[in-house]
């Protein structure tokens, strides 16, 4: 039998006016240190953040969003930081920030697929 180890995740959001502090959640992303897992998912409702924020700029929250899903796969497309060891990337991307793409606090838990926990995450918390 596997054994279990352990994860950190956050859930990423978007903050259309930051101002308001209204979110939606768009996103997860997961490190899992003994599996060597870092991966991030990202889906945007459209409709929910129009509702929010009308002038929001769509395409340039995608491609925020693309970029931490490039800084998890890491290497050269994820500029400087995708260079880092994977948990200064995750320790990175899930840094406290007031922007438009903010993440929830990291939690932890206990896995024994980290591929098959971040879909389910996801499913549970953003679909």
């Amino acid at each position: 039998m596997q054994g279990r180890h352990l994860y950190e995740y956050a859930v990423i959001r978007v903050v259309p006016r930051v101002e308001r502090e209204e979110f939606i959640n768009v996103g997860v992303i997961l490190y899992c240190s003994p599996q060597k897992f870092l991966k991030s998912i990202f889906r945007i409702h459209e409709e929910k953040l129009r509702a929010l924020s009308p002038n929001t700029d769509i395409g340039e929250v995608a491609d925020y969003l693309q970029s931490f899903e490039k800084i998890c796969k890491g290497g050269v497309q994820g500029g400087p930081i995708g260079q880092l060891p994977m948990a200064e990337r995750f320790r990175w991307l899930t840094a406290v920030r007031s922007t438009v793409v903010q993440n929830s606090p990291v939690h932890p838990g206990l896995c024994t697929d980290a591929e098959e926990t971040v879909l389910r995450l996801f499913s549970e918390l953003v679909l």
